[in-house]
């Protein structure tokens, strides 16, 4: 890292984080979403680390994570799985027709916290960003993911880590 006078650390266009994958492993990805899931999901609500193909109509939630790392914490399961979480997160305050902001709302809230966990066990000074939900975001560069594959209600599910895009990577936020 370079310094500008007063303008503390930068960062140089050739330099890049560093990878996910020598910060964190997958044990310790799966570790912070079952204790979100356990906190958030029910007691009784259990991940199966298993992979199963997700279905063709999923939906996503994902935070960004800046600091010393760049990257997402993206969460990917199929819309009806999306559904079945917000009832879950809901328990008996749960409406009879969910609308889409409630399967947004409870989504982005797993997303928040399993990634302000993964900030936590990242060097920092990091910060993390709001929850976004939507289609499933571009994956970074496959080296620098770290990916969880599970079954929840015999649903697949997906927990990525990942990095930035390298054409996102000198994006300036305005």
């Amino acid at each position: 890292m370079s310094s500008a006078t007063g303008t503390g650390p930068r960062r140089r266009a050739s330099d890049r984080s560093p990878s996910i994958t020598a910060l964190i492993d997958e044990g310790t990805v799966q570790e912070i979403t079952e204790q979100a899931w356990l906190a958030l999901v029910g007691e009784d609500e259990v991940l199966v680390p298993l992979p199963a193909p997700l279905p063709a109509d999923t939906l996503s939630s994902w935070v960004e994570i800046v600091g010393p790392w760049d990257g997402s914490v993206v969460l990917t399961c199929g819309r009806d799985t999306a559904q079945e979480l917000t009832r879950a997160l809901l328990g008996a305050h749960a409406p009879e027709v969910l609308e889409d902001e409630d399967v947004h709302d409870a989504l982005g809230e797993l997303a928040n916290v399993v990634g302000g966990n993964v900030k936590a066990v990242l060097p920092g000074p990091s910060v993390l960003g709001l929850p976004e939900v939507g289609t499933t975001p571009p994956p970074g560069r496959e080296e620098d993911t770290c990916r969880v594959d599970v079954l929840w209600r015999g649903s697949p599910l997906t927990v990525r880590v990942q990095s930035v895009l390298a054409e996102q990577e000198n994006e300036v936020p305005l």
